[in-house]
């Protein structure tokens, strides 16, 4: 098992965790505590603790993941993704390049874009 840190310290990834951000895994909808969060603060990455999303950028997109309409400059990279056979926009952290989820044109002003994330591979730090 990999260590996954964040602002608050260092710890082991699960295995979902793993799962996720090694192996382009994807958790199921509707089951991240993080679709719930309201609080100010910042999300990081589970595997390293780049800062990624402010939550002010945070929106409820029905999807069923976190999704947010903005990351922070610098924190998240993108590459194409044709697995499943479809073509989309991969979103990974800039600093471990771990998978995060994918950002579709769906999202709301000012950016238009969604982020949609899966919980699991971020780490919510309350301001």
């Amino acid at each position: 098992m990999t260590q996954s840190c964040s602002p608050t310290g260092c710890g082991p990834l699960t295995p979902e965790q793993e799962h996720i951000l090694k192996d382009h895994g994807t958790e199921y909808p509707g089951s991240s505590p993080l679709n719930h969060e309201k609080r100010p603060g910042l999300y990081h990455c589970a595997g390293c603790g780049q800062t990624l999303f402010e939550s002010e950028t945070k929106y409820e997109s029905g999807s069923g993941w976190p999704s947010f309409y903005d990351a922070v400059p610098g924190g998240v990279e993108t590459t194409q993704d044709t697995r499943h056979g479809m073509v989309r926009t991969e979103v990974h952290c800039a600093s471990c390049k771990g998978h995060l989820g994918h950002v579709f044109p769906d999202g709301p002003l000012p950016t238009g874009l969604r982020y949609c994330m899966n919980g699991l591979a971020l780490d919510f730090q309350p301001s």
